[in-house]
């Protein structure tokens, strides 16, 4: 059944041609809820001044000091809340957006991808960059306790939590004392190409991206921030074999630090830092790799493993936060340990000698997409957002 006509405001920290998690999410979405019938406004931080080729509008937030963002975002989500029925939040650090729909009095929810307590104290490095579920459980000093009880309040505004993993759905409730009927776990979705959709397959998708047939590849997809840990990668490609090389899609602050560190490791002919790719470029690379690799710190629920899963390339990644819930250990990937980088050279050099390995996993990958269906995943958020504009 359809939800009535809604006016449908929706926040986001990036926007494409960014890569990450929300830059997938967000656009499909929108173009879930345009088609839908309903009327779709996004406010975004954003590389391009003026993004098109949307079905939906999209205010974008230049880069510049990050002070003077938020203010500008917060700005522009005030002018676009009065005019909308109701406020979905996609922002780590959400006090601002929160405050800014509420002041023009309509109802909000917020889409929890990460404590942004924890986020903000490992970057600024008040807790000794403790992962988060050590964070989860610790005490630090004024600094995350002031973090934490901004994190409470802007959470208490809100109308409506999603968690996009139940790892997420239980900080809230357990850590926060948000109640447990205000938080909902809704699994992020996927809508995007499968393998059978990149022309000619493996040897193609190599051949359009200029990659050696003879070399055997990983890929890791990311922002390159410190807790992606893409320095535990390059660690591990030093302990494999000459033919494997590592494709880094994404930019960020860890940039120049990783590649001085592929120098200082010896692998910088074989580490190929391809910055901010065009999202046209990702499913080729996907599917060009022989092994995909997320060593990060922390993970919501990665839309990048989903993506990988639906193209058919197995997977290893760290057995963290809503990782599990992607993948299961020896079924369609391998889980290895935080900060192990022989255990992820095991997994990975498993994969790579084991063909009928890798296919399997592939296989089984591609099955396991079936519970992040977007009509049902994102039919519930419609019908979450339509409840709260019926208020």
């Amino acid at each position: 059944m359809l939800a009535p006509p809604m006016r449908v405001l929706v926040t986001s920290p990036i926007f494409p041609p960014d890569l990450g998690g929300p830059a997938v999410y967000v656009p499909s979405l929108g173009r879930f809820l345009a088609e839908r019938g309903h009327a779709v406004t996004v406010v975004a931080f954003c590389a391009d001044p003026q993004p098109k080729g949307y079905p939906f509008r999209v205010v974008a937030i230049e880069r510049g000091p990050l002070p003077v963002r938020y203010l500008k975002a917060a700005w522009a989500t005030w002018r676009e809340a009065r005019k909308a029925d109701v406020v979905y939040v996609n922002e780590h650090l959400a006090l601002l957006h929160v405050a800014a729909a509420r002041l023009a009095g309509r109802k909000v929810m917020i889409r929890l991808m990460v404590d942004g307590a924890w986020e903000i104290s490992h970057r600024k490095g008040w807790i000794d960059g403790d992962d988060i579920e050590t964070f989860e459980g610790k005490q630090y000093g004024w600094k995350v306790a002031l973090a934490r009880r901004l994190q409470r309040r802007w959470w208490s505004w809100c109308h409506q939590l999603i968690a996009c993993s139940d790892f997420l759905r239980r900080i809230p409730i357990e850590r926060y004392g948000v109640p447990e009927r205000k938080v909902e776990l809704v699994y992020n979705a996927y809508h995007g190409p499968k393998a059978s959709d990149v022309a000619g397959g493996r040897a193609g998708a190599r051949a359009r991206q200029g990659l050696d047939p003879k070399k055997r590849y990983l890929l890791t997809i990311c922002r390159l921030m410190v807790w992606k840990r893409v320095d535990g990668i390059l660690r591990a490609l030093r302990q494999l074999p000459d033919d494997v090389e590592l494709l880094v899609a994404g930019d960020g602050d860890m940039l120049e630090p990783w590649k001085q560190l592929a120098r200082e490791l010896g692998v910088e002919t074989r580490a190929h830092f391809l910055g901010n790719v065009p999202y046209e470029r990702i499913p080729d690379l996907i599917c060009a790799a022989d092994v995909f690799v997320l060593n990060s710190e922390y993970e919501g629920l990665s839309h990048t493993l989903l993506e990988v899963s639906a193209l058919g390339t197995p997977i290893v990644c760290t057995r963290i936060g809503g990782n599990p819930e992607v993948v299961e250990h020896g079924t369609n990937g391998f889980l290895v340990p935080l900060r192990d980088d022989a255990a992820l050279a095991s997994a990975v050099a498993k994969l790579l000698d084991d063909p009928q390995l890798a296919g399997r996993f592939a296989a089984a990958g591609q099955e396991r997409m079936q519970r992040f269906d977007r009509e049902r995943t994102f039919g519930r958020i419609e019908q979450l957002l339509a409840g709260l504009a019926r208020r």
